[in-house]
């Protein structure tokens, strides 16, 4: 049996998987996963959809059975809180000043959303929605009913906008831009998204910027550039910041995240890094990403542990994510801090679409809109680099797979 210890900082969806697959690959050493939030680790995108409509169980979001990490003799210690790391000494300390020692370190510390700095942003009554405790305050105000703004269109404002409409809450959207998603986007899917809201009821205020929270002790209203908007409570969603205090105190640079090589390891051997902290390299876009989506944590927590175990990694798949919105899904997949056009097969306006987004004739992202069992196609297509003809790229008659150059469907 082996004699070496894993601890795993972070004890969310990118963690647990971490952990399983230590004990899936064999390793029989100790393993230690460490969290502060009092709940065994879960995945969060229920929290903005069907968890916070009441639509599906606490026990469903949950990564494993309770039992689980207990069977595989994994120690997982919630409501606890890592203060620091030597790397020289090769140990963890925790509050309270316990020290656990170890062989290979994974930080999956994950992010936490960007704060609201504004006169009144501490009011009772002004939200995020991060974990179980943010979510179930929320479902409670979901259940009472009432009017609630929303600040920032980003995907977690956005979700919570649909299910707060779709619960028959009055909702108000504040988005700095013109229109939801535009700078990951373009301004024709975040037309689209912004029309889907406002055709469900929601009040959609663009290019309004929020200059106070007011209230006695508690929130009554919204102040923007253009007047006062009277409310129930608050919700803000201005995006998330990766969690680098502590890597950045035990001396490993962290400028946008903690940085990484494609097999995850940090500039430092015997620390790894997986999941909305990590900035890994990618081999197929030569240069360090940091993806804050679900996908990626499910699959570079494993990707992770196999690293920490010795064998060759390469951590190179394609960025993906998805959403769902009313009765609109979609999955995006792609990398495109710039694109010459967005080319659009199917029908927009009835929301049934792919989009297409170019950069040099060549596909460097997609989103399937309502349209299925075409992704594979899309990252494909992506992946090949291939120069495609974008009248092709519209003509749903021309297959996908055609054009990345993969065997047709019954070749």
């Amino acid at each position: 049996m082996s004699t070496q210890t894993f601890v795993i900082v972070g004890a969310g969806l990118a963690g647990a998987k971490a952990a399983e697959e230590l004990r899936t690959r064999g390793f029989d050493g100790r393993v230690v996963l460490i969290g502060t939030e009092p709940d065994r680790p879960y995945e969060r995108p229920p929290l903005s959809k069907d968890y916070l409509r009441g639509e599906s169980s606490r026990e469903s979001a949950y990564v494993h059975e309770p039992g689980y990490y207990a069977e595989h003799r994994i120690e997982l210690e919630t409501s606890t809180t890592a203060t620091s790391i030597d790397v020289g000494a090769s140990h963890v300390v925790l509050a309270g000043g316990r020290e656990i020692g170890y062989d290979k370190l994974l930080l999956a510390t994950g992010a936490e959303p960007r704060r609201l700095d504004v006169p009144g942003a501490d009011l009772d009554g002004v939200h995020y929605l991060r974990t179980f405790a943010d979510c179930d305050e929320l479902r409670a105000l979901l259940d009472r009913g009432g009017d609630v703004v929303v600040i920032g269109a980003g995907w977690i404002g956005s979700e919570f906008a649909a299910s707060a409409r779709q619960r028959g809450l009055d909702v108000t959207v504040l988005e700095p831009a013109a229109v939801p998603y535009e700078r990951i986007l373009g301004s024709e899917i975040g037309t689209f998204y912004r029309d889907v809201h406002v055709a469900h009821g929601v009040r959609w205020r663009s290019g309004e910027n929020v200059e106070a929270i007011e209230g006695e002790g508690r929130v009554a209203g919204v102040r923007t550039s253009t007047g006062l908007l009277g409310c129930d409570f608050v919700v803000v969603g201005i995006g998330v910041l990766p969690r680098v205090d502590l890597a950045r105190a035990a001396g490993l640079e962290a400028p946008r995240g903690v940085p990484a090589s494609e097999s995850l390891q940090t500039s430092h051997p015997n620390v790894f890094v997986a999941g909305d902290v990590a900035d890994a390299w990618h081999p197929l876009y030569h240069e360090r990403l940091r993806v804050e989506h679900w996908s990626n944590a499910l699959h570079q927590g494993p990707a992770a542990a196999r690293a920490m175990l010795g064998e060759p990694v390469t951590y190179d798949r394609i960025p993906y994510f998805y959403s769902d919105q009313y009765d609109v899904g979609m999955e995006y997949s792609g990398y495109a801090p710039a694109w010459d056009e967005v080319v659009f097969r199917g029908d927009r306006d009835g929301g049934e679409f792919i989009a297409f987004w170019l950069a040099d004739e060549r596909v460097v992202a997609g989103m399937n809109v309502n349209v299925w069992d075409v992704n594979e196609h899309v990252q494909a297509l992506i992946r090949s680099r291939v120069a495609v003809d974008p009248a092709a790229l519209r003509d749903p008659s021309v297959p996908l797979e055609e054009l990345a150059g993969e065997p047709t469907r019954g070749g």
